[in-house]
C-alpha cells in the first residue's frame, strides 16, 4: 500500500491490523472516528506525517501479519465472525464487570470517588452496547445476508422499511461514536487502566478487564466501520430492490 494523503486511518487498518497499535500509540482514533485520512489526523493533532508515514511502512514492509485478512472475508463470514467474537465478547464480560466494579465502589470508593464515576458510565456504555447488538442482529446483519441470497440466487428483494441500508448504518456508526467517548472517559479516570499503589488483586484485575474490553470493543467498532459497513453498502449497489 503506498501511503498517501488521501489514505484514511480505518483503511490502514483496514489492510494490515498491526497498524493499529502504532495508531495507539499515538491516540489515533482507527475505529469510529476511522474515514479520517492520515493527513487529517495528522494536522489536528500536530503530528508529523512523515514521521508517521515512516512508521506505517516499516510496519507494512516488516514480514507477514498473521492477523487474519478480514477485506478478504465474504460479508457472512465477517458477520458470524464478528457475533462469535465480539458479541458474545461483550454479553460474556459485561456482567462480570458490572459486578466488580460495584465491589470496588463499596469497599475502595471512599478513598477513590472516581471509581462511582467509573461504574457509572460502564453501566450506562455496557446497556447501550446490548442495545446496539441486538439492532445489528435483529434488523441490519439479517438484511445483509438476504442481500448476499438475492445476489447469489439472482433475485431481488423488496425494500426494507428502513429504506437504504445506509439509514440503520449512520444510526449504528453514532452509536459507535457514543461508546467510543464513553470508554475515552473512563480510560481518563482509570489513568489509561492503571490502578492506584493501594489497589488489591480485583482492583488489578478489573482495571486490567476494562482495558481489554474497551481494546476489543475498537477492533469491533474497526471491523463495523471500515469493512463490513462498506460491503453492506456495496452490496445494496449490485442489485435491484423493488419498492
Amino acid at each position: 500500500m503506498n501511503t498517501t494523503e488521501k489514505i484514511t486511518v480505518g483503511e490502514y487498518v483496514a489492510t494490515d491490523f498491526r497498524t493499529a497499535a502504532l495508531f495507539s500509540k499515538y491516540k489515533i482514533d482507527f475505529c469510529c472516528k476511522g474515514n479520517k485520512t492520515l493527513h487529517e489526523v495528522c494536522q489536528a493533532k500536530g503530528l508529523d506525517i512523515n514521521q508517521i508515514e515512516s512508521e506505517i511502512n516499516t510496519v507494512l514492509n516488516t514480514g507477514s501479519s498473521s492477523e487474519m485478512d478480514f477485506k478478504s472475508f465474504s460479508p457472512n463470514l465477517l458477520i458470524d465472525y464478528i457475533i462469535e467474537k465480539h458479541h458474545e465478547y461483550i454479553q460474556e464480560k459485561t456482567p462480570v464487570l458490572l459486578m466488580y466494579l460495584d465491589k470496588l465502589c463499596k469497599v475502595h470508593g471512599e478513598r477513590h470517588p472516581e471509581l462511582f464515576e467509573i461504574n457509572s458510565l460502564f453501566k450506562i456504555a455496557s446497556s447501550e452496547l446490548l442495545n446496539h447488538l441486538q439492532k445489528e442482529e435483529v434488523v441490519l446483519f439479517p438484511f445483509i445476508k438476504t442481500m448476499v441470497s438475492a445476489i447469489r440466487n439472482y433475485e431481488t428483494i423488496q425494500q426494507p422499511g428502513f429504506g437504504t441500508v445506509e439509514n440503520p448504518i449512520a444510526m449504528l456508526k453514532q452509536d459507535h461514536e457514543t461508546e467510543g467517548s464513553l470508554f475515552a472517559k473512563i480510560s481518563e479516570l482509570t489513568n489509561e487502566y492503571n490502578p492506584p499503589i493501594d489497589a488489591c488483586e480485583t482492583y488489578r484485575v478489573t482495571f486490567a478487564m476494562l482495558k481489554e474490553f474497551e481494546q476489543d470493543l475498537h477492533k469491533h467498532i474497526h471491523l463495523e466501520n471500515n469493512i463490513l459497513f462498506q460491503k453492506a453498502i456495496e452490496l445494496e449497489d449490485r442489485f435491484t430492490i423493488l419498492e
